[in-house]
């Protein structure tokens, strides 16, 4: 492959990059969406959009929340975790590995729609984004924006 070539190639993957860091910075999604539900319509309808959150931890399971606290505070911050505690209690020190590389600055977002006709829930991932917005003010042509 000659030179120019390999400029070019390392251009274009250059512009795709910085055009991807554009598309992390803010996301507007209305709070309705018109979409196909696949419960009891099997049609289009309208849909109810809130962002997906994380439920309460079980208080019977192993947990990775456990893993980033120490002993003490793990025990009173999540009662009843008995694997990670028989385990942690008595000599030895930390026994499960402690994650410290964490490499990811955004997560991926989760929109969680309803059916209005039959109230039947989906989930729907989109891309990762900086800042996320639902329901918020429609960008007029030209205008950015300020928060």
């Amino acid at each position: 492959m000659c030179l120019a070539a390999r400029f070019v190639l390392c251009f274009v993957s250059i512009v795709t990059a910085i055009d991807t860091c554009m598309f992390l910075q803010m996301v507007n999604v209305p709070k309705t969406r018109r979409t196909f539900c696949a419960g009891k319509c099997r049609r289009h309808t309208n849909h109810k959009v809130t962002q997906y959150k994380k439920g309460k931890e079980s208080s019977f399971a192993q947990g990775m929340l456990s893993d980033c606290f120490n002993y003490v505070s793990h025990c009173l911050l999540f009662p009843g975790r008995r694997r990670y505690d028989r385990k942690q209690s008595g000599f030895g020190g930390q026994t499960k590995p402690i994650f410290r590389k964490k490499a990811k600055t955004t997560k991926k977002i989760v929109l969680r729609m309803e059916c209005t006709d039959c109230k039947h829930r989906m989930q729907l991932p989109i891309k990762r984004c900086k800042h996320f917005e639902l329901g918020g003010q429609k960008k007029a042509r030209g205008q950015v924006i300020q928060f």
